[in-house]
C-alpha cells in the first residue's frame, strides 16, 4: 500500500511487517488493554504475562484467518514504528482487520487518512469497507462514522459491525 500523501508529507511511511517487529506490536497491543488492566489486582508482571499472551493469541488469529491482508507498520521519521495497519483487499467489500497507534498519536488524524485512502482505493475498484469495533471504544466508533460508516449488525456481543458503501 502507498502512504498517503497527507502522511507521508507529515514524515510517516508504510511497510510490512517484521518479525523483529513483534516487540513494539506486544507493546503498542498492551496500550489498547490498560484501561481495562488498570483496576486488576495483579502485579504488573503478571498484567503484563497476560496481556503478551493475549497478544500472542490475538496476532495467530489474524495470521491464520486472514493471511491474505496486508499486515503494515506505520512509521514516523525519527520515532520508528508507532501503529500497525491490517487491511484485506478482497471483493465485494475491503475489510480493516486493525488498526492501531500508541497513544500519543491517537486522534493526530493518522488513522483517518489511512482510511480515507484505502476508501478511495476500494471505491476505485467499485468496492465498500467494512470492519468491526469494539462495542467499548466509543472513540474508534465516532471516527467511524465521521468516515461514512454505518453500524449494519449488533448481535449484543463485544463487537459492532460497520461498513461503508463508496458514493454513487
Amino acid at each position: 500500500m502507498q502512504t498517503p500523501a497527507l502522511l507521508a508529507e507529515r514524515g510517516f511511511s508504510l511497510r510490512w511487517l517484521r518479525d523483529g517487529d513483534i516487540p513494539w506490536l506486544r507493546d503498542l497491543y498492551a496500550t489498547t488493554r490498560a484501561e481495562e488492566m488498570a483496576p486488576v489486582p495483579w502485579p504488573e508482571i503478571a498484567k503484563r504475562a497476560f496481556l503478551d499472551q493475549q497478544f500472542g493469541l490475538q496476532h495467530q488469529h489474524y495470521i491464520s484467518h486472514y493471511a491474505d491482508t496486508d499486515f503494515l507498520a506505520i512509521e514516523q521519521a525519527g520515532r520508528g514504528p508507532v501503529g500497525r495497519y491490517y487491511l484485506q483487499r478482497v471483493a465485494p467489500a475491503h475489510l480493516i482487520v486493525d488498526i492501531c497507534l500508541f497513544p500519543g498519536l491517537r486522534g493526530s488524524g493518522v488513522g483517518s487518512a489511512l482510511i480515507r485512502h484505502s476508501q478511495a482505493e476500494a471505491a476505485a475498484l467499485g468496492r465498500g469497507m467494512h470492519l468491526h469495533v469494539m462495542r467499548t471504544n466509543p472513540g474508534a466508533k465516532r471516527l467511524y462514522e465521521r468516515l461514512g460508516f454505518a453500524v449494519t449488525e449488533d448481535g449484543g456481543g463485544s463487537h459492532l459491525a460497520m461498513a461503508w458503501s463508496p458514493p454513487g
